[in-house]
């Protein structure tokens, strides 16, 4: 973390000042840059970005009367932890969450078909996915710190509560084209605003209001399938009360997430189908019937539960938007997106996966920068354009996954006696669950070439970070201060693109280092991205955030070798920041050359987004592919 570059500040350094005119937000401005319609999951990450720009005026409404009390959705992916470092919430997270360390699988007794016993045990996240757990924390803990890091940013954006939108409606022209109807509510009973916005964005779950005005659909199917879930305090002598268990019992199945605080736990349990003709079915459920439900499959172990803090009965059943924006599949191409939807406004699905929540929040990941970039200036619209392309994709994979998934959870034990009867073993079950373990832990995303996603021409120059995919994090050692830290770690969600600089074979100081002339094309040359797309005035690397890693030791270095641009000269007293150049973490027993597969002979540049996901990967002597590259996604600033 970095601060004092503008002079020293006592207190807390993630406080920082405010902008001019940011201190009071209670009233209702008339005109927004972007309107964000709903704090759940996708709406909270996605104003967490844009309160980094206090130059682009965000408003948040909600219409619940303040901040979420008990979420429902648990599950938070290795990703989404990776995700929450770059806003410097990972480590708070990981501290109050139960970690997923392993998965247990249980079946019936092959003696005894009214028990259950154990059947096998997985490692719940492969080797080398990630250097972050799996873990379980409520959903509005997590909302709460997003909250909280933007009530600190220099935005000071804090959400209006006790209002709700009651339309959208999209005009032609002019600066502020969207009209937002909205309704304050009031001891009176209510007052009707009006708010004007360049954009809007619907993040307000699956009867959201904002998809609805633009006329887009959510088109799938319930499968009259019924789960009740529960968070329990509970006595039982079941012995893996504290693993993640996925339970096959003959009448039904049971899904156990331990949740955060040692004691709490969570039931999905089987209710079975439903009659479709019957609209109150599921409304005849109590906590009672679904506690007995889970008492029964359990058998032979006892469950004494003593409080319940929350339940609900959901029927499994997997929906997405034929759109995620408001343009219509004939005006692609001759007008920009002004409204957008995430979350479950756009997809809904079975919660047993845990996927609800994750994906939502990097459908906000996905947005914040795109509109930050277009709002300052730094890209074209066309950008925005990318939003629907690349998440719609992932949605509808996370639909196919669900349904292969829920139904996976929901099977009968297969009968031996009885083949034709159908269902499925206990090993079966197990063996789609470690298959679709890089899924649940958010690294099956794989954007396809686009204008902010290239081709794979170059990737094998960096093995280890195929392009589309997220940049995988690896040891390294930071030069200035033998700091060991992971190369990904130092990314903050503040919008820049990371240039990630692998050295050649050639000393540091060496006349033919390739490093050492890609740094100089960056600093001098007109066709520069770094030049070109750095507004007048701005730091180095308000834009690009040149990082360079060397293949020798840190005791190799001398600090003074490196070439200018990696000691960039920042803010009002043109301080040094040292932190832009590392070496492999050989004490580790991991260099990152080999690790991630980079050439050791030309090295590398690894082109990252502002949502942590590689983007290029060139040889460090490829300068005008590079400029190119970028041309195609930024503008010109003076």
């Amino acid at each position: 973390m970095q601060f004092y570059v503008d002079g020293y500040r006592p207190g807390d350094p993630e406080l920082r000042p405010a902008a001019p005119g940011r201190e009071d937000q209670d009233l209702v401005p008339e005109e927004v840059d972007v309107l964000v319609v709903g704090t759940g999951p996708a709406g909270v990450v996605l104003a967490g970005q844009l309160a980094e720009f206090p130059g682009i005026r965000t408003m948040v409404v909600e219409r619940r009367n303040g901040p979420l009390e008990l979420g429902q959705a648990d599950g938070v992916a290795c990703r989404t932890v990776e995700m929450f470092n770059a806003f410097g919430l990972a480590e708070k997270l990981v501290r109050e969450a139960y970690w997923v360390n392993e998965t247990v699988f249980w079946r019936p007794d092959e003696q005894d078909s009214s028990k259950i016993v154990r059947s096998g045990r997985v490692q719940d996240v492969a080797e080398g996915l990630s250097e972050y757990p799996h873990v379980i924390v409520n959903q509005a803990r997590m909302q709460d710190y997003l909250l909280e890091h933007m009530r600190k940013s220099p935005s000071r954006l804090e959400p209006h509560y006790g209002m709700e939108v009651t339309d959208v409606v999209v005009g032609l022209s002019g600066e502020y084209p969207v009209t937002a109807s909205l309704r304050r509510m009031t001891d009176d009973g209510g007052e009707d605003v009006t708010v004007r916005a360049k954009y809007v964005v619907g993040c307000d779950g699956a009867r959201s209001v904002v998809r609805r005005s633009i006329g887009v659909e959510l088109l799938g199917d319930a499968r009259n399938h019924a789960w009740g879930v529960m968070d329990v305090l509970a006595v039982t002598d079941f012995p893996d009360i504290r693993f993640k268990a996925a339970i096959q019992a003959a009448g039904g199945s049971i899904l156990i997430i331990p949740r955060e605080g040692g004691y709490l736990v969570r039931f999905y349990v089987d209710l079975g189908d439903l009659d479709p003709a019957d609209r109150d079915a599921r409304k005849r459920f109590t906590a009672e019937s679904i506690i007995k439900a889970a008492q029964q499959l359990l058998h032979p172990y006892t469950l004494d539960v003593k409080d319940v803090a929350w339940w609900s009965v959901y029927e499994v059943g997997q929906r997405i938007a034929d759109r995620f924006d408001d343009v219509l599949p004939q005006e692609r191409g001759t007008r920009s997106p002004r409204v957008f939807i995430a979350g479950d406004a756009c997809h809904t699905h079975s919660a047993k996966a845990g996927q609800g929540m994750n994906v939502s929040m990097q459908d906000g990941f996905n947005l914040g920068w795109k509109l930050a970039a277009v709002l300052e200036g730094r890209s074209p619209e066309s950008l925005l354009d990318t939003y629907s392309a690349e998440r719609q994709v992932i949605a509808q994979e996370l639909i196919d996954f669900d349904l292969k998934w829920s139904s996976a959870m929901a099977a009968k034990p297969k009968d031996e006696a009885h083949p034709d009867a159908g269902g499925m073993d206990s090993e079966e079950r197990q063996k789609i669950f470690v298959e679709g373990g890089r899924f649940t832990a958010g690294f099956a995303t794989d954007y396809a070439p686009s204008m902010i996603t290239g081709n794979d021409t170059h990737e094998h120059l960096a093995k280890g970070f195929p392009i589309g995919e997220r940049f995988h994090s690896a040891p390294v050692i930071r030069l200035a201060d033998a700091k060991p830290l992971g190369l990904g770690h130092v990314a903050q969600a503040d919008g820049r693109w990371r240039l990630y600089a692998f050295a050649d074979s050639a000393r540091a100081d060496a006349a033919d280092s390739r490093l050492a002339a890609f740094c100089r094309f960056l600093a001098e040359s007109p066709d520069s991205p770094v030049r070109r797309f750095t507004p007048a005035g701005a730091d180095p690397d308000a834009v690009f955030d040149l990082r360079a890693v060397y293949q020798q030791g840190h005791r190799e270095l001398d600090i003074n070798q490196l070439p200018e641009l990696l000691l960039p000269k920042k803010g009002l007293f043109g301080l040094v920041d040292y932190e832009k150049a590392f070496t492999p973490d050989l004490k580790s027993g991991i260099d990152i050359f080999d690790e991630r597969g980079i050439d050791r002979l030309q090295g590398a540049v690894v082109a990252v987004r502002p949502d942590q996901y590689v983007a290029n990967v060139l040889p460090l002597d490829a300068h005008q592919e590079l400029a190119d590259f970028f041309n195609g996604i930024m503008l010109a600033q003076d």
